[in-house]
């Protein structure tokens, strides 16, 4: 992570906090979305929040203006289709990124295309498929466009196992960057 934008580094740092943050409440949860927020420009806004934050995130705070906050967003309920709920989500001038947290079925290339076209079908075939794989999605995006992925498999549930980069899951990306749009 030592060549990427100051930005891009706090952004990948909020998004595997979030992971871990969600991995701590185990397997089989519905996807969870969080808005980042600059911990400097929050604690400006408000000297208050100071009191209310761990000592060690005032420190980072003041150290590091790229900094994030994250601040799930609990009434979020995506409701089976995840891309329509995302579709409706618009963030205030406040919130500076997006994180959101999502478990997939994945499956290998050549096992794809013995999926059923109905959903119902297509979702029980995933679900009893023996090379299936379970994995957590992790995203985050910032406004100014940087973007962070983390991806954790069931099968290797330990945080030094988890995969990370800026475009592991475009899709994901894509659709919480909309989020920003007007």
């Amino acid at each position: 992570m030592t060549d990427l934008s100051a930005a891009t580094r706090s952004l990948a740092v909020s998004v595997h906090e979030v992971e871990n943050h969600v991995a701590d409440a185990g397997w089989d949860a519905p996807p969870r979305l969080f808005a980042l927020v600059a911990t400097a420009g929050a604690l400006a806004a408000d000297p208050t929040l100071a009191d209310r934050l761990p000592s060690d995130v005032v420190t980072a705070a003041r150290t590091d203006p790229h900094h994030l906050l994250s601040v799930e967003q609990e009434e979020f309920a995506a409701d089976g289709d995840l891309e329509r709920s995302l579709a409706v989500v618009a963030w205030p001038p406040t919130v500076d990124g997006a994180a959101l947290v999502v478990e997939r079925i994945v499956l290998p290339p050549d096992a794809e295309e013995s999926v059923p076209d109905d959903p119902q079908a297509a979702l029980e075939h995933l679900a009893n498929h023996p090379d299936r794989q379970d994995v957590r999605l992790a995203v985050g995006v910032l406004r100014s466009g940087e973007a962070w992925c983390a991806v954790r498999s069931r099968a290797h549930d330990v945080a030094a196992d988890v995969a990370s980069g800026p475009d592991l899951v475009p899709g994901l990306v894509a659709a919480l960057r909309a989020t920003f749009e007007s």
